[in-house]
């Protein structure tokens, strides 16, 4: 078998958990801390009990703000104003493509 393979094994690991009770178990570490134990667990116990380890609650309400923030802080999109159609008059055509007045050329009758 191979040396130092497994890790070390405590046969008097210690368990505490969040409502005070701690227990002595065998374990690959020394001390572990739990949040709900069976003496403290609704199933054993028989009554309600609301658990927000995580605080999800209030990362969630964090969340709400941080979005209402992003909202105010970004600016509105402003609309382009239509421009209006120039008329479209011989003079503006011409000053567009740039055409000089010629002098009518007369032009040959056929025969």
């Amino acid at each position: 078998m191979k040396k130092d393979l497994h890790p070390q094994y405590f046969e008097d690991a210690i368990i505490k958990c969040a409502c005070g009770a701690t227990f002595t178990v065998g374990s690959t570490e020394k001390e572990v801390h739990v949040d709900i134990c069976s003496m403290c667990h609704p199933f054993y116990t028989g009554k309600e009990k609301l658990l927000d380890t995580a605080g999800r609650v209030d990362k969630f309400r964090e969340r709400m703000e941080a979005a209402k923030n992003y909202k105010a802080s970004k600016k509105p999109k402003v609309e382009k104003e239509e421009d209006e159609e120039p008329e479209l008059t011989p003079e503006a055509i011409k000053a567009a493509l740039k055409i000089e007045d010629q002098p009518k050329v007369d032009q040959p009758k056929d025969k």
